[in-house]
């Protein structure tokens, strides 16, 4: 059944070959083309395109390999001067490449959901909910990346805290991280995990941090050691600090509602911002024209200081059953601590939090309802990715039936409803922002007029919804682990008696 599934999602995704696909795609073109036809030393260097080689070199390895393949389908796609070259056998290669590259997602859901599924039907709708999620069919088969393969390396090392093996959990997170350093979000739960949970339980805390750092040491030295010589200009490109505070759609976070206020603000008095405005469209820095402007350091310290509640918590549980569970609800709140309050924060992200969320579904009642809570601001948040207007069916369709779904198959699992009235009202919200997006504001004509309003009412009213859900969350993780213990024992007790 599991591989059913895979196959009539892999299905689905083929029917949106031909769709609309945004810039990622020539980004990606332009890296094959880098990887095949410049020396290694030069790959961090090449600026021909503007969409630079920008990602840790074990991704530049991987698009090395796929334009091995590529060679045989259209060589001219390597060339890297060929910009925006986008022939039928290219655009077929990139597309299947994605779709192929998600078997490494498939094997990561397969290994949680075997691990947490306590039944066939949890397994079978545990793994329907993944494989068939909709922000990854938005983001990578239809707008163009390849975070399916990148997450299905992220399950594999979740997979493997989830059966006790610490040592290669480390292993799949470092090369995680030589391929998208993005998922740094996320390492403090690692580093403190394995420092709790391996190093400091049962004595031999040394040897097994020498173990530990030789595995997290090799997976780097196999993917920095042969930019030895270059590594500040590859550091250069993995963290450019110029792009500004927001991304040219603001990510649904913290910093959307401030640069809300700030502009209603700028209004109120008059003011207009120094430089470049935040919705300008521009992916750069500016200055708010109100409150004060934010430096990375700021972001850095906040964000920081947002994961230190779950850090602390995490330290400070047992080893008791649901160890593994705890881990992954810690992955999804720091990843919603950096979401919140990181620096130039992509609206994709939202998918960091959404994803580990979606395994614990299955589990129980409480990170059901945050799944489906989550799902359908979350998904709907990634709508501005695909703005073209022949999308609009589609991506509403997904929407639509993706958390029909959702809502059915747990309800099955779980019984009865999941969301409080007010959660039920602020979900019955995006009906209104939809209609006011696509019908009200162009027939009052606020298109030509107003333009940024239907992208910042997005942002600001799914930050809200995301706020509410990382304040919330977090309370449930704080608080919950004595309740399960509770329970634990509780069906420890009646199994006793029968």
């Amino acid at each position: 059944m599991f591989w059913h599934i895979f196959l009539l999602a892999s299905a689905i995704k083929m029917m949106f070959i031909p769709s609309y696909r945004s810039t990622d795609f020539e980004v990606h073109r332009n890296w094959l083309a880098i990887t095949h036809s410049r020396p290694m030393s030069k790959w961090y260097y090449e600026a021909t395109s503007e969409w630079t080689l920008d990602y840790p070199p074990f991704f530049a390895y991987f698009e090395w390999a796929l334009s091995q393949v590529a060679a045989h389908f259209d060589p001219a796609m390597l060339i890297v001067t060929n910009l925006n070259y986008s022939s039928m056998n290219t655009v077929m290669f990139q597309r299947f490449s994605v779709i192929v590259a998600d078997v490494v997602f498939a094997f990561g859901v397969k290994r949680c959901m075997t691990k947490l599924a306590k039944t066939n039907n949890q397994f079978t709708i545990g793994s329907g909910l993944l494989l068939a999620n909709i922000g990854l069919i938005m983001v990578d088969h239809i707008h163009f990346q390849y975070n399916g393969f990148l997450f299905g390396v992220l399950l594999l090392s979740i997979s493997y805290v989830l059966t006790g093996n610490y040592l290669a959990s480390a292993f799949f997170f470092a090369i995680l991280l030589n391929l998208k350093h993005i998922f740094i979000y996320v390492a403090p739960v690692y580093v403190l995990f394995l420092l709790r949970f391996y190093c400091f339980r049962n004595g031999g805390a040394l040897i097994k941090l020498i173990k530990l750092g030789a595995i997290v040491g090799t997976v780097c030295l196999l993917s920095f050691g042969p930019f030895y010589e270059h590594i500040p200009q590859v550091l250069s490109r993995l963290f450019p600090f110029k792009r500004g505070l927001t991304h040219a759609y603001w990510a649904p976070n913290f910093w959307a509602l401030y640069n809300f206020v700030d502009k209603v603000l700028s209004i109120a008095l008059g003011r207009k911002p120094a430089t470049a405005s935040a919705t300008g469209g521009l992916v750069q820095t500016f200055n708010h024209a109100v409150l004060p402007s934010i430096p990375p350091s700021v972001t850095f310290v906040m964000s920081a200081v947002a994961m230190v509640p779950t850090l602390v918590k995490l330290w400070s549980l047992r080893n008791e059953a649901n160890l593994g569970q705890n881990f992954i609800r810690a992955i999804t709140l720091c990843a919603c601590s950096s979401f919140m309050f990181g620096w130039h924060v992509h609206e994709k992200a939202i998918l960091m939090i959404l994803i580990p969320l979606t395994i614990l579904s299955i589990t129980n009642r409480t990170d059901a309802r945050w799944t489906i809570f989550l799902g359908i601001l979350g998904h709907y948040s990634l709508f501005p990715l695909l703005f073209k207007s022949d999308l609009l069916l589609i991506k509403h369709s997904l929407h639509i039936v993706y958390t029909g779904l959702s809502v059915i198959l747990l309800r099955n699992v779980h019984g009865g409803r999941f969301l409080t009235v007010p959660e039920r009202l602020y979900l019955y919200g995006f009906v209104f922002l939809s209609l006011f997006e696509n019908i009200i504001h162009p027939a009052l004509g606020l298109d030509r007029t107003l333009p940024f309003i239907p992208l910042m009412a997005t942002s600001v009213y799914c930050a809200i919804g995301v706020f509410y859900f990382w304040l919330a969350y977090q309370k449930h993780f704080i608080t919950q682990t004595p309740f399960l213990l509770q329970q634990t024992q509780k069906q420890g007790l009646s199994k006793k008696k029968t």
